[in-house]
């Protein structure tokens, strides 16, 4: 009997297990039915949170590798490849800025009074300034200017004493005797007491007799035909025609979309090296005594390149741009500069520690240019280490000594090269060179100061030591030898200063008393 029966359970079994397969299915897609009809007619109000299951990102450390994105040589326009034989051409997005114009103060002199006050006039067009004089920016500490003439490969007598600058200027320095044809250089006297300083800078340099002619030209902004703030025309083409540069200050005003002028000329020409010595003058007395530090700090990009956005009202980012390229040509300038100019110590500031890919990206850069230099700075007996930003902070305020040539990105240099002013009296004796591949030029890093602006009250200092930086880098240093000569000589015996080093004398008898020691 039970033979018959296990087949009978058998069928309903399987006719159950039908059954439920069935009402599964028909369950499953009249529950999705409704979801959908209920998501198209707004009635469904999701409550419950949906947990998605996902592998856990691991942090990034030194040893991972960045993504990379993958070049793509095709444009495809969106939807999909429609027509692959047609290329679609990319739209270049602009940023336009809202600028108002810039008040500039007139000078005291016009432009022909400028350009006549350096000699000699009606000279034929001058011939561009040597291609293989880019190091020699500041003199060493004993070689006088045949340290600087020499290390370009000219000069021989560039072991003179400390004491005998001007006797161990070497041949180097043989450009400023005889008949030369005079140097053209592009003058922007700036705004404020830039006219005033950059008078009396011309005044000294044709008592001294530099073979110089100077151009000068007027960089207010203006607005390109897409809406880009520039500087004229005139200065690029003079720049372009020139390669040198000697300018004044300029104003940027603060909160009012300007973007700033001394950037717009780094990056339009190329200025990539911002060489800045903050040596103590004879005569001019600090707390730290005896400084010599030069800085050295990318020109071109971090914090200063420009590149801000605002995301949504109240949030606005700042991008910091880190390049290879970049960072291993200052890197190259500053070994070559310390070699040439027998230099004790290189030190590579950076904050690797918070900011580990770009940061990390420069002095890992850095690194590759002190291992390719690693010879020739064991003959030379420099030392290369890498310090902190905040750790250089704390110690250059506590003994400056301990430092001597400091190359670090753009806007830690920016704020060390203004701390070392400080340690030797301030940014009115501070001298700065923007080194560039195309040219270089030569700044007054202090302020317009509106408020003493036409009442001879100024200190040429600044500009009148970046004039003989750029004498020096145009293998011209006997000249620049004779003007520091001279301003030692006016500041430390005559004791002919000016208000903000303590002293009363104006700028015309400052720049007076300093012609009179030229001799």
């Amino acid at each position: 009997m039970s033979r018959y029966i296990c087949p009978v359970k058998a069928a309903f079994r399987q006719q159950a297990k039908i059954r439920l397969q069935f009402v599964r299915s028909f369950t499953g897609e009249f529950q999705s039915r409704l979801l959908m009809t209920a998501m198209g007619s707004d009635q469904l109000k999701r409550t419950e949170s949906y947990v998605i299951n996902h592998t856990r990102r691991i942090p990034p450390d030194e040893r991972q590798q960045p993504a990379r994105r993958q070049p793509c040589h095709e444009r495809l326009p969106r939807g999909g490849r429609q027509n692959p034989g047609i290329e679609v051409p990319m739209k270049r997005l602009e940023v336009r800025e809202v600028l108002e114009p810039r008040p500039i103060s007139p000078p005291p002199q016009s432009s022909n009074e400028l350009a006549m006050a350096a000699e000699p006039p009606k000279q034929p067009p001058p011939p561009a300034p040597p291609k293989d004089s880019k190091l020699p920016a500041v003199r060493s500490g004993g070689g006088g200017a045949g340290a600087a003439s020499g290390s370009a490969g000219k000069g021989s007598g560039g072991s003179g004493s400390g004491g005998q600058g001007s006797a161990g200027s070497g041949a180097g320095g043989k450009g400023g005797h005889g008949n030369v044809k005079p140097i053209a250089v592009t003058l922007m006297p700036g705004d404020g007491i830039g006219p005033e300083i950059s008078l009396a800078v011309l005044q000294i340099l044709k008592a001294v007799n530099a073979p110089l002619l100077f151009e000068p030209v007027d960089v207010t902004p203006v607005i390109n035909e897409k809406g880009i703030q520039t500087v004229p025309q005139a200065v690029i083409d003079s720049m372009q025609r020139t390669k040198l540069g000697l300018k004044g200050p300029l104003m940027t005003p603060v909160g009012t979309g300007f973007r700033s002028l001394n950037l717009i000329l780094r990056v339009l020409f190329n200025l990539y090296a911002n060489v800045r010595p903050c040596r103590s003058l004879a005569g001019v007395e600090t707390v730290y005594g005896k400084v010599d530090v030069i800085t050295i700090r990318e020109n071109t990009e971090g914090e200063y390149s420009g590149i801000e956005h605002q995301l949504v009202n109240g949030v606005v980012q700042s991008i910091k741009l880190i390049t290879r390229p970049a960072t291993l040509r200052v890197a190259e300038y500053c070994f070559q500069y310390a070699i040439a100019m027998k230099r004790k110590k290189i030190t590579a500031v950076h904050k690797r520690s918070s900011m580990r890919m770009s940061d990390g990206l420069f002095i890992n850069s850095v690194r590759e240019v002190a291992e390719k230099y690693k010879d020739q700075l064991k003959s030379s007996g420099i030392i290369y280490e890498e310090q902190a930003i905040n750790e250089v902070c704390l110690k250059i305020v506590a003994n400056p000594t301990q430092y001597d040539v400091l190359v670090m990105p753009n806007l830690y240099g920016d704020i060390l090269s203004d701390t070392c002013a400080g340690l030797i009296g301030g940014l009115g004796l501070t001298p700065s060179g923007n080194i560039g591949t195309d040219g270089a030029i030569f700044e007054a890093v202090h302020g317009t100061a509106p408020n003493i602006a036409g009442q001879d009250m100024a200190n040429p200092t600044a500009l009148l030591l970046s004039a003989a930086m750029l004498l020096r880098y145009i293998n011209m240093g006997n000249y620049a030898d004779k003007i520091e000569a001279a301003v030692v000589k006016t500041i430390k015996v005559d004791n002919v200063r000016t208000m903000d080093l303590g002293g009363k004398a104006k700028c015309s008898e400052y720049t007076q008393a300093v012609i009179k020691n030229l001799g």
